[in-house]
């Protein structure tokens, strides 16, 4: 009776694990092994080796854009950033959003309505018990952040994005 029981709870348990498992072993957006979008088997045209990339972008950046982590609400100075110009990928300068379209969401992170035509790309990011969209760059496949349903006209997006992934370029349009 005893070994029936636990066998019984053994199945019960791997079971009620089986999603979990394969929901954590999916990788978002097809990404490579290390979980980088910016692989050269994406084939993304700007590309660079783990090394070149460590040596290129500071800590945090690298953080972001190449192990697709966020950076504290509320600790980027792009998040006040008000003058007219171009937000750039921080790894490869490609340029993704104008000026005229940020606007400040309330959430801490600098926020769009819209990216510059070819700018981005998107994948799905199952990390952290969601499903959200991911988006990368279209250049170098760097970790931006995530778009949201949420945001103002004319969209309705809102493309939330990590300080540490952009640069400003000011006076650009």
């Amino acid at each position: 009776m005893e070994s029936r029981r636990q066998f019984l709870t053994f199945a019960a348990v791997a079971i009620g694990l089986g999603p979990a498992v394969a929901w954590f072993g999916c990788r978002p957006g097809g990404e490579d092994e290390a979980g980088l979008s910016g692989s050269p088997e994406r084939g993304f045209p700007f590309q660079k080796s783990d090394a070149e990339w460590r040596a290129a972008l500071s800590r945090e950046q690298y953080r972001v854009l190449r192990a697709h982590a966020t950076e504290p609400a509320f600790t980027s100075p792009l998040n006040d950033e008000k003058r007219h110009g171009i937000f750039v990928c921080a790894g490869c300068g490609h340029p993704l959003f104008a000026s005229e379209t940020k606007y400040d969401s309330g959430t801490g992170w600098p926020s769009f309505w819209e990216h510059l035509p070819n700018a981005v790309g998107t994948s799905v990011d199952r990390t952290l018990f969601m499903i959200r969209t991911e988006v990368h760059c279209a250049n170098c496949g760097g970790h931006l952040g995530h778009v949201f349903p949420d945001g103002p006209k004319p969209t309705g997006l809102r493309y939330c994005m990590n300080g540490d992934a952009l640069a400003f370029v000011a006076g650009m349009a």
